[in-house]
């Protein structure tokens, strides 16, 4: 099984059937390589690698203690939730940058403005609420899901090892 998914998903290297202290071994062997490890796991036996990991996710059926090791949680047991998953941390992130963008800027420009009495209270008041509108619509636009985006394994994405 650990074959044929590593096969589908472009993996050149997969492990299966490795008891919990041997996925504790790799993971160290990849952290003195310097890579950084996502560890994706469901069982107690998962549990001390998850901790370890990089990142660690835990499937939406792991048992209590991999969900609490975990960082992540998945609410469903389909993989490509995982791919989702990062997508929208990617959307997220673009939406908080703009967004701080968007109020830096406009509270760099209005504040001079302001403090020297040229605009009054009550059109600072307007300012700042349609400022704080727009942040809020700008965060909306992430509850417009995309379809799900296709995976594709490449040497700079491609999963580490099981």
């Amino acid at each position: 099984m650990v074959a044929s998914v590593a096969a589908e998903l472009g993996i050149d290297e997969a492990r299966g059937g490795l008891r919990p202290d041997d996925k504790l071994q790799v993971l160290r062997q990849l952290h003195k390589e310097g890579r950084k490890v996502l560890m994706l796991g469901d069982g107690v036996n998962d549990v001390p690698v998850l901790a370890a990991a990089d990142i660690s996710v835990a499937m939406g059926s792991a048992t209590d203690l991999a969900k609490t090791s975990a960082d992540a949680v998945l609410l469903s047991n389909r993989l490509d939730a995982l791919v989702q998953a990062f997508s929208l941390a990617r959307r997220t992130r673009r939406v908080i940058i703009e967004n701080l963008l968007w109020a830096g800027l406009y509270n760099g420009l209005m504040l001079p403005f302001a403090a020297l009495g040229w605009i009054t209270p009550v059109w600072a008041a307007i300012g700042m609420s349609i400022s704080s509108l727009t942040v809020v619509l700008n965060a909306l636009r992430l509850t417009r899901l995309p379809s799900t985006p296709t995976v594709r394994a490449t040497p700079e994405t491609r999963p580490l090892p099981a």
